[in-house]
């Protein structure tokens, strides 16, 4: 086989809309880059049928999931401002920490969906030069900045608490019952209107910042109930610690989700090792598969590329189409760069084909 044989490369590019772009190259070799441009976005086809720049993937998908998500978004923070600023009053009438705690919680979910909100539109822009995988990751990273504010909440929330029980203050339980049962009805429309959106980490977070409001709002109406029936002042603390410890589970959740993805962790339940193993056993032209990379954009565009060495009497065309149905109907893998190779770069990594 001659040098121009062994340094041919074809790449597949999978895109979320369905269409798969093969690239079948001849050049000189050159000092190979493990990069991850290849896997997406931007490619300008020769070919007179291909003579467009391709950029994004799954449009009509990610228009509707966006504009589905912004009206929701939209409509809960409307709901969040208006109650935050009775729950505030409410806070300082009545002397509740509760409220006081339920008023923070209501703050930050205001943030947090405003963030979301601007992050959700962020991503809906097109690919460009300088991100060539659009602006996706805007949504994690907004996931990431709320599950911080989860936890901030949540560990200031139990301080305040502590302090409370070592210098009880009298609550005025009704007041406080009035105003939290406004908050779990104004929580709950918020929970409503967001929980059947389009599921995203980022849509995720907000839900579980509302959540944690509800379950505030639900704790002070409890505790206003205790106080007005027995006059027992330190339940009302006492069930802003629970709540912080269910704030503290949820946030730490999706902070750690959040940060795997942005960390560029091989996505949950994905394993490299089994992905070679079932290509190996499952596509006879193969000999050899190494360099499995997986990643996740968000937490719903999973990622991979490979290093696929084919048997020289296979048929290459044949072998990336069977690695790619495998990828998708086993894995659940849409988007994959695949690099086929006639010399096993692996085990020869000096051989002309691997530079």
């Amino acid at each position: 086989m001659n040098q121009q044989d062994h340094s041919r490369q074809q790449h597949e590019h999978s895109h979320d809309d369905g269409h798969n772009h093969a690239h079948d190259e001849t050049k000189t070799p050159q000092p190979k880059l493990h990069q991850r441009d290849h896997a997406e976005h931007s490619h300008k086809h020769d070919s007179p049928a291909h003579g467009s720049i391709h950029r994004g993937h799954d449009h009509s998908h990610g228009h509707s999931h966006g504009s589905s998500n912004e009206r929701r978004l939209s409509l809960a923070l409307g709901i969040t401002g208006i109650f935050l600023l009775i729950e505030v009053a409410g806070a300082l009438l009545s002397h509740s920490l509760a409220l006081l705690a339920d008023a923070g919680h209501m703050l930050t979910d205001a943030a947090s969906l405003v963030l979301a909100l601007l992050a959700l539109r962020a991503s809906r822009q097109p690919a460009d030069q300088d991100y060539s995988y659009g602006r996706h990751r805007f949504e994690v990273l907004a996931a990431f900045v709320n599950g911080l504010a989860l936890l901030a909440i949540s560990l200031w929330v139990l301080i305040e608490s502590l302090l409370r029980l070592a210098t009880p203050e009298v609550v005025d339980g009704k007041v406080m019952l009035v105003i939290a049962a406004l908050g779990v009805g104004a929580n709950l429309g918020a929970f409503l209107v967001l929980r059947d959106g389009e599921d995203s980490i980022n849509l995720r977070s907000a839900v579980l910042h509302v959540l944690s409001d509800l379950f505030g709002s639900a704790a002070a109406m409890i505790a206003a109930v205790i106080i007005l029936l027995s006059g027992w002042m330190p339940i009302d603390p006492l069930l802003s610690m629970l709540v912080s410890v269910l704030i503290l589970r949820g946030g730490w959740r999706v902070t750690r989700q959040s940060a795997r993805i942005l960390l560029e962790g091989t996505p949950a339940g994905l394993d490299a090792g089994e992905v070679a193993s079932d290509l190996l056993a499952q596509i006879s032209g193969l000999a050899g598969v190494h360099h499995v990379h997986a990643w996740s954009l968000t937490d719903e565009r999973p990622m991979l590329t490979l290093h696929a060495v084919v048997k020289t009497d296979a048929d290459r065309d044949g072998v990336l189409s069977a690695v790619h149905r495998r990828l998708h109907d086993q894995f659940g893998i849409v988007h994959a760069t695949v690099q086929l190779e006639t010399v096993d770069c692996g085990a020869t990594p000096n051989a002309a084909s691997c530079a």
